[in-house]
Protein backbone atom coordinates (compact mmCIF):
# COMPACT_ATOMS: atom_id res chain seq x y z
CA UNK A 1 0.00 0.00 0.00
CA UNK A 2 1.49 3.45 -0.77
CA UNK A 3 2.05 5.31 2.22
CA UNK A 4 0.93 8.94 0.32
CA UNK A 5 -2.87 10.03 0.00
CA UNK A 6 -1.41 10.85 -3.92
CA UNK A 7 -0.39 7.71 -5.34
CA UNK A 8 2.53 8.93 -7.33
CA UNK A 9 1.89 9.02 -11.53
CA UNK A 10 4.97 9.50 -12.83
CA UNK A 11 8.76 8.08 -11.74
CA UNK A 12 11.91 9.04 -14.02
CA UNK A 13 15.49 9.32 -12.86
CA UNK A 14 18.09 12.09 -13.73
CA UNK A 15 21.63 11.10 -14.79
CA UNK A 16 24.90 13.01 -15.08
CA UNK A 17 26.59 10.87 -18.06
CA UNK A 18 30.04 11.09 -16.28
CA UNK A 19 32.93 9.56 -19.02
CA UNK A 20 36.62 9.21 -19.06
CA UNK A 21 38.32 12.05 -21.20
CA UNK A 22 40.56 8.88 -22.29
CA UNK A 23 37.45 6.82 -23.40
CA UNK A 24 34.79 9.50 -24.17
CA UNK A 25 32.59 6.50 -26.27
CA UNK A 26 32.57 4.14 -23.30
CA UNK A 27 30.46 6.88 -20.92
CA UNK A 28 27.88 7.86 -23.47
CA UNK A 29 27.81 4.37 -24.26
CA UNK A 30 26.57 3.56 -20.48
CA UNK A 31 24.17 6.65 -20.43
CA UNK A 32 22.30 4.89 -23.52
CA UNK A 33 21.98 1.49 -22.17
CA UNK A 34 20.63 3.05 -18.73
CA UNK A 35 17.85 5.19 -20.90
CA UNK A 36 16.98 1.69 -22.53
CA UNK A 37 17.25 -0.11 -19.10
CA UNK A 38 15.07 2.82 -17.98
CA UNK A 39 12.26 2.17 -20.49
CA UNK A 40 12.84 -1.66 -19.57
CA UNK A 41 11.81 -1.71 -15.92
CA UNK A 42 8.81 1.02 -16.38
CA UNK A 43 9.90 4.15 -15.64
CA UNK A 44 8.24 7.11 -17.30
CA UNK A 45 10.94 9.38 -18.03
CA UNK A 46 14.21 9.77 -18.28
CA UNK A 47 16.85 12.88 -18.06
CA UNK A 48 20.45 13.64 -18.45
CA UNK A 49 22.32 16.99 -16.87
CA UNK A 50 23.95 19.64 -18.91
CA UNK A 51 27.97 19.96 -18.23
CA UNK A 52 30.30 22.38 -20.39
CA UNK A 53 33.66 22.24 -19.78
CA UNK A 54 33.67 19.05 -17.74
CA UNK A 55 33.37 15.25 -18.07
CA UNK A 56 29.68 14.93 -18.20
CA UNK A 57 27.34 15.28 -20.98
CA UNK A 58 28.00 18.80 -23.10
CA UNK A 59 25.29 17.95 -25.76
CA UNK A 60 22.17 16.40 -24.69
CA UNK A 61 20.66 16.88 -27.40
CA UNK A 62 22.92 15.00 -29.67
CA UNK A 63 22.34 12.48 -26.83
CA UNK A 64 18.86 12.24 -26.59
CA UNK A 65 18.56 11.83 -30.00
CA UNK A 66 20.76 9.23 -30.02
CA UNK A 67 18.30 7.99 -27.10
CA UNK A 68 15.42 8.70 -29.29
CA UNK A 69 16.33 6.03 -31.78
CA UNK A 70 17.16 3.28 -29.04
CA UNK A 71 13.86 3.88 -27.06
CA UNK A 72 9.91 3.84 -28.59
CA UNK A 73 8.14 5.02 -25.30
CA UNK A 74 10.23 6.52 -22.15
CA UNK A 75 10.06 10.52 -22.68
CA UNK A 76 13.38 12.01 -22.91
CA UNK A 77 14.40 15.11 -20.72
CA UNK A 78 16.68 17.73 -19.81
CA UNK A 79 17.56 18.70 -16.31
CA UNK A 80 18.62 21.59 -17.29
CA UNK A 81 20.29 22.70 -19.92
CA UNK A 82 21.64 26.75 -19.07
CA UNK A 83 20.50 28.82 -21.51
CA UNK A 84 23.13 31.42 -20.75
CA UNK A 85 25.15 29.16 -23.06
CA UNK A 86 22.68 29.04 -26.12
CA UNK A 87 21.34 30.56 -28.56
CA UNK A 88 17.78 30.67 -28.19
CA UNK A 89 16.78 30.60 -31.71
CA UNK A 90 19.61 27.44 -32.67
CA UNK A 91 18.30 25.44 -29.36
CA UNK A 92 14.55 25.95 -30.13
CA UNK A 93 15.65 24.38 -34.07
CA UNK A 94 17.90 21.32 -31.98
CA UNK A 95 14.69 20.48 -29.13
CA UNK A 96 12.30 20.80 -32.36
CA UNK A 97 14.43 18.53 -34.21
CA UNK A 98 14.81 15.97 -30.99
CA UNK A 99 11.12 16.40 -30.44
CA UNK A 100 10.28 15.20 -33.93
CA UNK A 101 12.55 12.47 -33.62
CA UNK A 102 11.74 11.15 -30.71
CA UNK A 103 8.12 11.56 -31.90
CA UNK A 104 6.70 13.85 -29.49
CA UNK A 105 8.79 12.66 -26.17
CA UNK A 106 11.35 15.45 -25.20
CA UNK A 107 10.63 17.65 -21.97
CA UNK A 108 13.37 20.24 -22.29
CA UNK A 109 14.49 21.91 -19.02
CA UNK A 110 16.16 25.48 -18.88
CA UNK A 111 17.69 27.85 -16.28
CA UNK A 112 18.91 31.34 -16.61
CA UNK A 113 22.09 32.87 -15.04
CA UNK A 114 25.49 33.81 -16.82
CA UNK A 115 27.56 30.80 -17.14
CA UNK A 116 29.80 29.25 -14.64
CA UNK A 117 33.13 30.80 -14.67
CA UNK A 118 31.76 33.30 -16.80
CA UNK A 119 35.32 35.42 -16.49
CA UNK A 120 37.31 32.68 -17.35
CA UNK A 121 35.04 31.65 -20.97
CA UNK A 122 33.42 34.76 -22.07
CA UNK A 123 36.35 35.37 -24.53
CA UNK A 124 35.35 32.04 -26.24
CA UNK A 125 32.24 32.12 -25.76
CA UNK A 126 30.73 35.60 -26.71
CA UNK A 127 34.32 37.53 -28.12
CA UNK A 128 32.42 40.16 -29.08
CA UNK A 129 28.88 40.86 -27.20
CA UNK A 130 30.08 39.38 -23.31
CA UNK A 131 29.58 42.73 -21.61
CA UNK A 132 25.99 42.95 -23.58
CA UNK A 133 24.51 39.50 -23.22
CA UNK A 134 21.58 39.28 -21.22
CA UNK A 135 21.17 35.55 -19.20
CA UNK A 136 18.07 36.72 -17.57
CA UNK A 137 14.17 35.74 -18.26
CA UNK A 138 13.85 37.39 -21.19
CA UNK A 139 16.35 34.95 -22.53
CA UNK A 140 13.83 32.06 -21.80
CA UNK A 141 11.01 34.12 -23.31
CA UNK A 142 12.45 34.10 -26.81
CA UNK A 143 13.22 30.52 -26.71
CA UNK A 144 9.79 29.68 -25.83
CA UNK A 145 8.39 32.47 -28.42
CA UNK A 146 10.59 30.54 -31.00
CA UNK A 147 9.29 26.71 -29.74
CA UNK A 148 5.99 27.54 -29.46
CA UNK A 149 6.12 29.10 -33.17
CA UNK A 150 6.11 32.73 -32.92
CA UNK A 151 7.75 34.40 -35.90
CA UNK A 152 11.25 34.58 -35.99
CA UNK A 153 11.33 37.36 -38.88
CA UNK A 154 9.38 38.91 -41.53
CA UNK A 155 10.18 37.09 -44.48
CA UNK A 156 9.03 33.71 -45.75
CA UNK A 157 8.11 32.48 -49.44
CA UNK A 158 9.94 31.17 -52.58
CA UNK A 159 13.32 32.68 -53.41
CA UNK A 160 14.47 30.78 -56.54
CA UNK A 161 14.31 27.09 -56.05
CA UNK A 162 14.09 27.38 -51.98
CA UNK A 163 11.26 27.85 -49.80
CA UNK A 164 11.96 30.07 -46.81
CA UNK A 165 9.50 29.59 -43.36
CA UNK A 166 8.90 32.62 -41.03
CA UNK A 167 9.21 30.61 -37.67
CA UNK A 168 11.34 27.63 -36.35
CA UNK A 169 11.34 24.55 -38.08
CA UNK A 170 10.42 21.75 -37.78
CA UNK A 171 7.40 22.87 -35.88
CA UNK A 172 6.49 20.53 -33.18
CA UNK A 173 2.77 21.68 -31.87
CA UNK A 174 3.00 19.99 -28.46
CA UNK A 175 6.64 20.73 -27.35
CA UNK A 176 5.87 24.38 -26.11
CA UNK A 177 3.45 22.85 -23.41
CA UNK A 178 6.49 20.09 -22.30
CA UNK A 179 8.80 23.00 -21.81
CA UNK A 180 10.11 22.87 -17.92
CA UNK A 181 12.01 25.87 -15.85
CA UNK A 182 15.06 24.50 -13.65
CA UNK A 183 14.17 26.38 -10.46
CA UNK A 184 15.23 27.63 -7.07
CA UNK A 185 13.58 30.42 -5.48
CA UNK A 186 10.34 31.94 -5.30
CA UNK A 187 10.95 34.54 -8.16
CA UNK A 188 11.82 31.89 -10.41
CA UNK A 189 8.51 29.89 -9.39
CA UNK A 190 6.50 32.71 -10.07
CA UNK A 191 8.14 33.46 -13.50
CA UNK A 192 7.54 29.76 -14.81
CA UNK A 193 4.08 29.67 -13.55
CA UNK A 194 3.25 33.26 -15.45
CA UNK A 195 4.38 31.94 -18.45
CA UNK A 196 3.19 28.89 -18.40
CA UNK A 197 5.77 26.60 -18.20
CA UNK A 198 6.33 23.05 -16.13
CA UNK A 199 8.68 23.55 -12.82
CA UNK A 200 11.47 21.37 -12.13
CA UNK A 201 12.25 21.05 -8.26
CA UNK A 202 15.68 19.70 -7.46
CA UNK A 203 17.93 19.13 -4.09
CA UNK A 204 18.80 22.48 -4.12
CA UNK A 205 17.15 25.70 -3.26
CA UNK A 206 17.75 29.10 -2.20
CA UNK A 207 17.01 29.76 1.18
CA UNK A 208 14.65 33.10 1.51
CA UNK A 209 12.10 32.58 3.97
CA UNK A 210 13.35 29.68 5.92
CA UNK A 211 16.06 27.12 6.64
CA UNK A 212 14.15 24.18 6.35
CA UNK A 213 14.31 22.80 2.82
CA UNK A 214 10.94 20.91 2.50
CA UNK A 215 9.12 24.23 3.43
CA UNK A 216 10.86 25.99 0.97
CA UNK A 217 10.30 23.76 -1.54
CA UNK A 218 6.91 23.62 -0.73
CA UNK A 219 6.44 27.67 -0.66
CA UNK A 220 8.24 27.72 -4.07
CA UNK A 221 5.66 24.87 -5.59
CA UNK A 222 2.82 26.73 -4.06
CA UNK A 223 3.97 30.28 -5.20
CA UNK A 224 4.31 28.42 -8.94
CA UNK A 225 0.58 27.23 -9.52
CA UNK A 226 -0.65 30.18 -7.73
CA UNK A 227 0.62 31.99 -10.94
CA UNK A 228 0.04 29.40 -13.34
CA UNK A 229 -3.09 29.56 -15.74
CA UNK A 230 -3.38 26.10 -14.68
CA UNK A 231 -3.34 26.24 -11.02
CA UNK A 232 -3.10 22.95 -9.15
CA UNK A 233 -3.07 21.06 -12.07
CA UNK A 234 0.30 22.41 -13.33
CA UNK A 235 2.77 20.20 -13.53
CA UNK A 236 5.92 19.78 -11.17
CA UNK A 237 8.78 17.44 -10.90
CA UNK A 238 10.62 16.32 -7.68
CA UNK A 239 14.46 15.49 -8.15
CA UNK A 240 15.92 14.42 -5.11
CA UNK A 241 18.63 12.02 -4.57
CA UNK A 242 17.75 8.73 -3.81
CA UNK A 243 19.37 5.53 -3.36
CA UNK A 244 17.98 2.55 -2.52
CA UNK A 245 20.09 -0.49 -0.96
CA UNK A 246 17.06 -3.42 -1.00
CA UNK A 247 19.91 -5.83 -3.60
CA UNK A 248 22.67 -3.74 -2.97
CA UNK A 249 26.34 -5.79 -2.19
CA UNK A 250 27.48 -5.16 1.16
CA UNK A 251 30.14 -3.10 -0.66
CA UNK A 252 28.01 -1.06 -2.39
CA UNK A 253 25.92 -0.24 0.89
CA UNK A 254 28.77 0.96 2.16
CA UNK A 255 29.95 3.15 -0.86
CA UNK A 256 26.23 4.69 -0.70
CA UNK A 257 26.33 5.54 3.10
CA UNK A 258 30.08 7.11 2.63
CA UNK A 259 28.79 9.10 -0.42
CA UNK A 260 26.01 10.40 1.63
CA UNK A 261 27.93 11.15 4.36
CA UNK A 262 30.69 13.39 2.86
CA UNK A 263 27.40 15.23 1.29
CA UNK A 264 25.62 16.17 5.00
CA UNK A 265 27.34 18.92 6.53
CA UNK A 266 26.47 20.99 3.79
CA UNK A 267 22.43 19.88 4.45
CA UNK A 268 22.95 21.74 7.59
CA UNK A 269 23.22 25.44 7.04
CA UNK A 270 22.53 28.17 3.74
CA UNK A 271 26.11 27.47 1.81
CA UNK A 272 27.75 30.82 0.54
CA UNK A 273 26.14 34.42 -0.41
CA UNK A 274 23.57 33.24 -2.43
CA UNK A 275 21.80 30.96 0.84
CA UNK A 276 21.66 27.81 -1.20
CA UNK A 277 20.36 24.86 0.75
CA UNK A 278 20.91 21.22 -0.13
CA UNK A 279 18.64 18.27 0.68
CA UNK A 280 19.90 15.30 1.97
CA UNK A 281 21.26 12.08 -0.05
CA UNK A 282 17.66 9.65 0.88
CA UNK A 283 20.12 5.87 1.61
CA UNK A 284 17.99 3.23 2.51
CA UNK A 285 15.40 0.63 2.00
CA UNK A 286 12.96 1.21 -0.43
CA UNK A 287 10.61 1.29 2.68
CA UNK A 288 12.90 3.53 4.51
CA UNK A 289 12.92 5.84 1.79
CA UNK A 290 9.11 5.81 1.49
CA UNK A 291 8.52 6.68 4.69
CA UNK A 292 10.98 9.72 4.44
CA UNK A 293 9.20 10.80 1.24
CA UNK A 294 5.77 10.36 3.03
CA UNK A 295 7.01 13.07 5.37
CA UNK A 296 8.91 15.41 3.37
CA UNK A 297 5.90 18.24 2.81
CA UNK A 298 6.76 19.37 -0.90
CA UNK A 299 7.03 15.59 -2.00
CA UNK A 300 3.19 15.54 -0.80
CA UNK A 301 2.04 17.99 -3.13
CA UNK A 302 3.59 16.22 -6.29
CA UNK A 303 2.34 13.21 -8.15
CA UNK A 304 5.55 13.16 -10.22
CA UNK A 305 9.29 12.95 -9.88
CA UNK A 306 13.01 12.43 -11.65
CA UNK A 307 15.11 11.06 -8.75
CA UNK A 308 18.84 12.07 -9.17
CA UNK A 309 21.67 9.52 -9.56
CA UNK A 310 24.66 9.92 -7.69
CA UNK A 311 27.15 11.78 -9.59
CA UNK A 312 30.54 9.33 -9.42
CA UNK A 313 29.08 5.81 -9.31
CA UNK A 314 29.75 2.86 -11.53
CA UNK A 315 27.31 1.36 -14.16
CA UNK A 316 26.73 -1.54 -11.91
CA UNK A 317 25.36 0.76 -8.86
CA UNK A 318 23.25 2.36 -11.15
CA UNK A 319 21.49 -0.85 -12.50
CA UNK A 320 21.05 -1.83 -8.87
CA UNK A 321 19.72 1.54 -8.08
CA UNK A 322 17.51 1.80 -11.21
CA UNK A 323 16.03 -1.69 -10.61
CA UNK A 324 15.17 -0.91 -6.87
CA UNK A 325 13.60 2.21 -7.47
CA UNK A 326 11.47 0.58 -10.47
CA UNK A 327 10.33 -2.29 -8.61
CA UNK A 328 10.30 -1.67 -5.07
CA UNK A 329 10.45 1.93 -3.77
CA UNK A 330 7.86 3.41 -6.98
CA UNK A 331 5.07 0.67 -5.85
CA UNK A 332 5.40 1.58 -2.19
CA UNK A 333 4.80 5.37 -3.09
CA UNK A 334 2.01 4.35 -5.72
CA UNK A 335 3.38 3.80 -8.51
CA UNK A 336 2.37 1.57 -11.79
CA UNK A 337 5.06 0.70 -13.97
CA UNK A 338 3.84 2.20 -17.45
CA UNK A 339 3.10 -1.54 -19.84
Amino acid sequence: MPLTSKPLRKLGFLTIGLFDEADPHRGHESTLRIIEMGERLGFDSAWVRHRHLQYGISSPMAVLAAASQRTSRIELGTAVIPVGWENPLRLAEDLATVDILSRGRLNPGVSVGPPNHYDQVKGALYPDTADVEDFGHERVRRLLDFVRGEPVTDFSGVEGFEVFSDRVQPHSPGLGGRMWYGGGSLRSAQWAGEHRMNLLTSSVVKAEESEDFAEIQLSHIRTFRAHHPDGDRARVSQGLVVIPTDTASPEQRAKYERYALRRLPRTATPQGPARMMFAPDLVGTSEEIAARLASHAAFREVDEVAFALPFTFDHEDYVQILTDIATRLGPALGWQAAP
